[in-house]
């Protein structure tokens, strides 16, 4: 393989430069797996763009939409749900939390449903709030388990998706060979009031394996969780408790506050309490949204420092990496899955112990300790190869990390965990049993990386203990902060 065979990013497959995608303030998405991170719909709100104020109007308008079209309808018809609420996750972004390539599930029935409910409990009031600055669509999801950051995402991308194409087009007419551009009717573009129904629209676009892409700007993307989210909700209740304005609503929310943050009782037993707390006086979410508005400045500040960590560690450092194994004889000799995967997490180890590897683990010399970013790293050894390589793949005794397989006689499993993780030694456990009744019938690695001396030496007691070199090839990699060479005694 030729180093200019090497494509990883969309600046890579459309022979642009990375620095013209930062100019024109885009992330330069992979184009061989999702990028974790996310739109959050309150940087829309909290950012002093004026066009990406008008998108929050918009999304707004939307749910009033939704709301008052449906305010007599209890139990809409499914014909209702599918066109009005019901959305496909925008894949073309190449953004999210997908395990393969970038396909998500989507907002199906059940988010429709909870969505449906949910606007009649909760933005009864829209446009008219006493407390907050704007309503906020985080507002309608905040108490529903099960819908979290990606739905509140792919619902966002979704209304506002014109934006997102138009921005696109703009950046791809001036930037990128027309021979690969084409002109792409996407179905559901944007939402005509006067017929109820969202109506196709034609825009010249990247397209890449049969299918558009969309760049996003990089502004109005997070990674953690979105600002307005249950768990700060929860965390946050003492301090809503000393904001609110009513004396009597204050004095009994601080009497059972003093009830459920008893020691005694343990965090999840509180959260819940505290939800359920939530639920019977839902107008209280308002002052905790109020907080998060007077701290908007925040939101942005902490955007701006995860997206750029995931620019260090899953693009610059990764484009690094890449091109190391590039310039090996690393494609040429493929015999079997065992042999090729092997010969991966050998040359993973080698990057990270002996060539600065190491530093795609950290930001501002302090670790980030997640087994998605080092899974997703591995993905990239597998660029060019002749093998299936498929995440979180369940075969009937619990998902594993990765499979990789070339028919149905040969395939080897390969499960990452971090030595920093509580439960290594219970997740370890389980998995061996699980081994044990298969009758060991499968080629499996265990890879654990460890940050410091002490991680190692509780790693090593737990491998000793559980034997686990009996049931797996197991291999230990050293991310610990390296001197350098010159340094080094």
């Amino acid at each position: 393989m030729k180093k200019n065979d090497l494509k990883i990013y969309f600046s890579d497959f459309f022979s642009v430069s990375s620095d013209i995608i930062e100019e024109y303030g885009a992330i330069n998405i992979s184009l061989i797996n999702d990028l974790p991170l996310f739109i959050d719909p309150f940087l829309l709100f909290g950012s002093e763009n004026k066009e990406y104020h008008n998108l929050h109007i918009q999304i707004l308008d939307y749910l009033r939409f939704l709301r008052d079209y449906t305010a007599n309808d209890d139990n809409p018809d499914i014909g209702t749900l599918k066109s009005l609420f019901c959305f496909s996750e925008v894949k073309q972004t190449w953004l999210g939390f997908s395990l393969s390539g970038n396909a998500g599930s989507g907002l199906g029935m059940d988010f429709a449903r909870k969505l449906h409910e949910n606007l009649k409990l909760l933005f009864t009031d829209f446009g008219s709030e006493n407390v907050t600055q704007s309503s906020h669509l985080e507002k309608l999801c905040i108490l529903s388990p099960g819908v979290g950051r990606d739905c509140i995402s792919d619902f966002t991308t979704n209304l506002i998706i014109d934006f997102l194409l138009a921005y696109t087009e703009k950046f791809a007419i001036s930037n990128i060979r027309k021979d690969l551009l084409r002109a792409v009717s996407v179905p559901r573009a944007f939402f005509d009031y006067k017929l109820m129904r969202w109506m196709p629209k034609i825009y010249q676009l990247p397209f890449y394996r049969n299918d558009y892409i969309i760049l996003t700007p990089k502004d109005i993307l997070t990674k953690q969780d979105t600002w307005i989210n249950h768990g700060d909700m929860v965390k946050d209740i003492e301090r809503i408790a000393d904001s609110l304005p009513d004396s009597q609503i204050r004095s009994e929310l601080n009497r059972y506050l003093l009830d459920v943050l008893r020691d005694d009782i343990s965090q999840k037993y509180k959260s819940e309490l505290i939800s359920k707390y939530y639920l019977k006086h839902p107008e209280l979410i308002d002052y905790y949204i109020k907080n998060k508005e007077d701290r908007r400045e925040d939101a942005c500040r902490q955007s701006i420092a995860l997206v750029l960590e995931t620019e260090s560690v899953l693009i610059a450092n990764v484009k690094q990496f890449a091109s190391m194994m590039q310039n090996t004889s690393f494609y040429d000799v493929e015999p079997n899955t065992y042999e090729a995967t092997q010969k991966r997490i050998e040359f993973l180890k080698n990057v990270i112990e002996n060539n600065d590897g190491y530093k795609l683990f950290y930001h501002n010399n302090k670790p980030i300790k997640r087994e998605s970013d080092l899974q997703t790293i591995f993905k990239f050894t597998w660029f060019a190869s002749k093998f299936d390589v498929n995440r979180e793949v369940n075969n009937g005794r619990g998902p594993v990390d990765y499979k990789i397989s070339y028919g149905n006689s040969d395939k080897t499993l390969v499960e990452f965990k971090l030595a920093s993780n509580s439960k290594l030694k219970q997740n370890l456990e389980k998995q061996v049993e699980i081994y044990k009744k298969a009758n060991n019938t499968e080629q499996a690695f265990k890879v654990i990386m460890y940050f410091s001396d002490k991680e190692y030496i509780a790693t090593k007691r737990i491998i000793d203990d559980l034997k686990l070199q009996t049931y797996f090839d197991v291999y230990l990699i050293d991310a610990q902060l390296k001197c350098s060479a010159s340094n080094a005694k």
